[in-house]
């Protein structure tokens, strides 16, 4: 058989990472020389690191985070947030996730609720768990367009593909009766199933309020605090400590 249609063969067989490191084996001449079980180990391991990596790359781009960039190693620790790094780093092993619990980021606007959701998503992404970001408020139109035209359960079935559910911003629009059990149904198909991280500028003290009607309420927090992890930010908003402005007014420009 000859060489090119070796190849042709393992791209036909989508071996596609086995093929790249093929090509580095013939290249590298102390590779070349190393026994058949040696080089066959190579190959195999290469092509899982190449499919890992591939199902990470669709993992991210099916996640749709807000601030796609945003990683734990960049969480800010020195300023007075709020943030334990023992208790973040506890958080970023995505455990948690694992288990199907919840996260709530409670803080003032631009205390990077929602920058700080998107690094744990990414995280969760890294250790193959995959994410899904929603703003709140667009969520429950989705949810609510979907209830009107009779795809709410595709919808339904959607999201609940993803181990890990991002409502950014929640509490910003009032619900109705309809989005109320929209909500409690999205909860109740996460137990036992799914995670969530929730972002909030509202105190957790009066969500209850916020959704309003008593018995779903009830029902609805019930479902959340007890199995919720909490991060509570403090400080002034990031945004104003990372202002390119401020930044060029400290050094007299």
């Amino acid at each position: 058989m000859s060489e090119q249609q070796v190849y042709k063969n393992l791209q036909e067989l989508r071996l596609n990472g086995m093929s790249l490191a093929l090509k580095k084996v013939q290249e590298t001449p102390d590779m070349a020389s190393m026994s058949f079980i040696d080089i066959l180990s190579f190959l195999t391991c290469e092509e899982l690191q190449f499919k890992s990596q591939k199902r990470r790359e669709r993992m991210f781009k099916a996640a749709k985070l807000k601030q796609g960039r945003a990683c734990i190693e960049d969480v800010d620790f020195i300023s007075q947030r709020g943030i334990d790094k023992g208790y973040f780093a506890t958080l970023s092993t995505c455990e948690w996730a694992i288990k199907n619990q919840f996260l709530i980021i409670t803080g003032a606007t631009g205390t990077g609720k929602s920058w700080i959701a998107c690094a744990l998503g990414n995280q969760a992404i890294k250790l193959n768990i995959p994410v899904l970001y929603k703003r709140f408020a667009l969520l429950m139109e989705e949810l609510e367009i979907a209830r009107k035209d009779g795809s709410l359960p595709k919808l339904r079935a959607y999201i609940a593909k993803f181990k890990l559910l991002i409502l950014d911003d929640w509490a910003m629009a009032a619900l109705s009766d309809e989005n109320r059990q929209d909500l409690l149904e999205l909860i109740e198909d996460r137990i036992g199933s799914g995670a969530i991280i929730i972002t909030a500028q509202l105190p957790v003290s009066k969500w209850h309020e916020y959704i309003g009607e008593a018995t779903i309420a009830d029902a609805i927090m019930d479902r959340i605090i007890h199995r919720a992890h909490r991060l509570e930010l403090h400080g002034e908003s990031m945004r104003k400590v990372h202002s390119p402005i401020k930044k060029e007014r400290a050094n007299g420009k």
